[in-house]
């Protein structure tokens, strides 16, 4: 029997890799996005069908779950990547505004997204779902105080669901991405002092590609994860392992800074 994903986000970076990495193994997928262009690019893979619309909006998460049983038969997995960054310093015009915003597709938008899927879950005898938090949801970063907050409250709002649904067999579980090489973060990586000062507290050296975010998703979906639940999973080549006092070694043999 073929399995059936909904990966929200998937019009760029992680989304996309996501919905491409379970067309190829053989899922049937829904891709969600607000971007027309982007859904072009993940439609255009066997097996996937794309949805447009906002994860904010209640009856869009409903018209996810009802597009996977309508086209594939059943639910099995939901990947709740879709969000955003940004806001501003807290007493700059409109701060606030963009704080609920940012809440609403990063944060709301799991709940919602989670709550639409447990009819299915429940008809299929369980299921698993993976949000996308971030290391800025396990530590705070310079001006970017509401990213923080959303994604803290993935991490937090993961462990309570899993929790409350286990007994159920439905597992819910989150990755934190650190620097993850997509269409958003080029310009950092570009940036000739910026980028190599990030790349530099990374332990690996270097920021990842999408497909290894995708990789640790479809791991969390997957049987060989079948007895883990409510875990936020760093994908972040060792960042948020460093304290941040001293810079890792930049190579072998090469003395901690």
């Amino acid at each position: 029997m073929t399995s059936v994903a909904v990966v929200t986000g998937a019009g760029s970076g992680i989304g996309l890799a996501t919905a491409r990495l379970y067309a190829e193994r053989g899922w049937q997928v829904v891709a969600v996005d607000v971007d027309a262009d982007g859904l072009a690019k993940a439609g255009a893979s066997d097996g996937v069908e794309t949805l447009r619309g906002d994860v904010a909006d209640p009856d869009v998460n409903e018209a996810f779950v009802a597009l996977a049983l309508e086209r594939f038969g059943r639910l099995d997995a939901v990947v709740l990547n879709a969000g955003f960054g940004g806001a501003g310093a807290l007493d700059s015009p409109g701060a606030i505004e963009r704080f609920d915003r940012i809440i609403a597709v990063n944060l709301r938008g799991v709940a919602l997204g989670v709550r639409a899927a447990l009819p299915a879950f429940r008809a299929a005898g369980g299921g698993s779902v993976v949000a996308t938090s971030s290391v800025s949801g396990l530590a705070g970063d310079p001006a970017t105080w509401a990213y923080n907050a959303a994604k803290a409250g993935v991490v937090n709002l993961v462990r309570g669901l899993a929790v409350d649904y286990a007994v159920e067999n439905i597992r819910i579980n989150a990755i934190a991405p650190g620097g993850s090489a997509t269409a958003l973060t080029a310009g950092v990586i570009a940036h000739p002092e910026l980028g190599p000062a990030v790349t530099r507290r990374i332990p690996l050296q270097r920021w990842s590609e999408p497909r290894e975010q995708a990789e640790a998703i479809f791991f969390l979906t997957s049987a060989a994860a079948s007895y883990i639940t409510g875990v936020t999973l760093p994908v972040d080549g060792g960042l948020s392992a460093n304290g941040g006092i001293l810079l890792p070694p930049a190579f072998p043999g090469d003395a901690p800074h």
